[in-house]
């Protein structure tokens, strides 16, 4: 292979229509490759998004689903199993959003709920937004502290 027995790819360049509606002898007379008639072959056409030649568009044709609860409360779930890892992972004994956040556990702003599934042993202080009836007993059980 040398350079000068380089080409493109068959298929992958095609050639420039140049002049467009300069006569017949330049191949693209006439209609200038555009077809006969019809909006899309006149000067300045412009289509609107989603216009479909009158036809009713799709996004008006299919139906609305649903909407967003802006009353809705999201919680990101935290078993007492998990709770225990954090503790002998991290080394935390004091256990908030915040030290979840800078251990990536949680997202800024995420609220969060403590579950009961599982065991745990280590003594915590925990200071997040609910817990689930389960998980203040064994955390209470295990010598911890809750504050909601």
């Amino acid at each position: 292979m040398k350079l000068h027995n380089l080409t493109p790819a068959a298929g992958s360049v095609k050639k420039e229509k140049g002049r467009l509606g300069r006569g017949e002898g330049s191949g693209s007379g006439g209609t200038a490759s555009k077809g006969h008639k019809g909006s899309k072959s006149r000067s300045g056409f412009k289509s609107k998004r989603g216009f479909e030649g009158g036809q009713m568009p799709i996004q008006m044709r299919l139906p609305k689903r649903g909407f967003k609860n802006i009353n809705n409360v999201t919680y990101v779930a935290l078993n007492v199993s998990r709770l225990q890892e954090i503790c002998e992972n991290y080394g935390l004994t004091e256990i908030n959003k915040v030290a979840l956040y800078n251990e990536g556990i949680i997202n800024r702003g995420d609220k969060v709920k403590v579950l009961g599934n599982g065991d745990i042993s280590a003594k915590l202080n925990v200071t997040v937004d609910a817990f689930s009836a389960t998980a203040k007993s064994k955390i209470e059980a295990a010598g911890g502290t809750i504050n909601a």
